[in-house]
């Protein structure tokens, strides 16, 4: 065995797809979620599932007392939309609930385990600057998200000043994949596919010019884990052990709609509605960092994984109980 790894958010989209990935690789692995919006279903029966909020006493006592090496804070409130009409819940979970994690490492007496932050590089910058945004770029979020995700990281400079916790940060661009719910996490690429599938129009909110990072989950989850188990650079300011994950490819939602048009073989017609309040317009990444110090390559091309990924929800469609398969980790 490895080590012992806590993943929070475990049962969800990432989280799932990461749990997976630690126990390829011969960790003992425990996942802790309180399943708003992930699943227990997502999870290998080779995983041990702890049913509670990441806000609670009990997960604070699971992480203070389960002698884990890696803890990995994937538990969070994603969707960009919900913090713009309630930013005081979203900082709840986002802020309070990372703080009753960090809180738990702190007390913790011996052996503290690694701590890995999932915040976002696709809200973190803002449009203040403008893209390929690097970890050092001025940082000026549009939502509430955003902002809780930077206040976080902040705390985490603090932590990792004081405490001595050892704290590295994922920055994701904007993650696509199987097992995406294009309820709960309000993913583009989920939400059109399921579109696509009942016959509905694309939705696009502005006029489609708006440009994102679409990275494939399993790279994502392979960039997350090799920052929780390779050596990561000394600690100092919040950008000194952060990791952009991501393309640095910038594609418009319009080209996204008619890239998964093509993927499904399906002409799904494309309406339009106003833009929404809090999303930025231009937003791609620079992941030079992480290819040098983790040496993490993004191995799939937007094409392809749209391809698995419709796929994938187009046979969760064809059935009541979709397989947990799924695509191999690119190698």
């Amino acid at each position: 065995m490895k080590g012992r790894a806590l993943i929070t958010g475990g049962a969800g989209f990432i989280g799932s797809h990461l749990a997976d990935r630690f126990v390829a690789d011969g960790w003992s692995t425990e996942v802790l979620d309180d399943l708003s919006t992930g699943k227990r279903e997502n999870l290998s029966p080779a995983i041990r599932f702890h049913q509670m909020d990441v806000r609670s006493a009990d997960a604070a006592s699971l992480v203070s007392r389960g002698g884990f090496d890696v803890v990995v804070h994937l538990a969070a409130q994603m969707d960009v939309r919900r913090s713009v009409a309630d930013p005081r819940f979203d900082a709840d979970v986002n802020v309070g609930g990372t703080l009753n994690i960090c809180e738990a490492i702190r007390s913790m007496t011996g052996k503290r385990p690694r701590f890995i932050f999932s915040s976002t590089g696709g809200a973190l910058y803002g449009d203040t600057a403008r893209p390929p945004h690097a970890e050092t770029t001025a940082k000026d979020p549009d939502s509430p998200y955003g902002v809780a995700k930077l206040a976080v990281e902040q705390y985490l400079g603090y932590y990792t000043r004081v405490h001595g916790l050892e704290a590295v940060t994922v920055r994701y661009a904007n993650v696509y994949g199987p097992r995406q719910d294009p309820h709960g996490e309000a993913g583009v690429v989920a939400i059109f596919c399921q579109r696509i599938l009942s016959g509905r129009s694309l939705t696009i909110f502005g006029d489609g010019t708006q440009t994102r990072d679409y990275v494939y989950v399993l790279d994502v989850v392979e960039a997350t884990y090799l920052a929780a188990t390779r050596p990561v650079p000394p600690a100092g300011g919040v950008d000194a052990r952060a990791f952009n994950v991501g393309t640095g490819v910038a594609t418009s939602v319009l080209d996204l709609a008619e890239t998964l048009r093509r993927a499904s073989g399906r002409d799904a017609p494309i309406e339009f509605a106003p833009k929404r309040a809090g999303e930025q317009m231009e937003s791609y990444l620079t992941a030079t960092k992480a290819t040098t110090v983790l040496d993490w390559h993004p191995r799939v091309d937007l094409e392809a994984g749209l391809a698995d990924t419709f796929a994938w929800f187009a046979a969760r469609d064809a059935s009541a109980s979709p397989p947990l398969t799924v695509p191999q980790h690119p190698s």
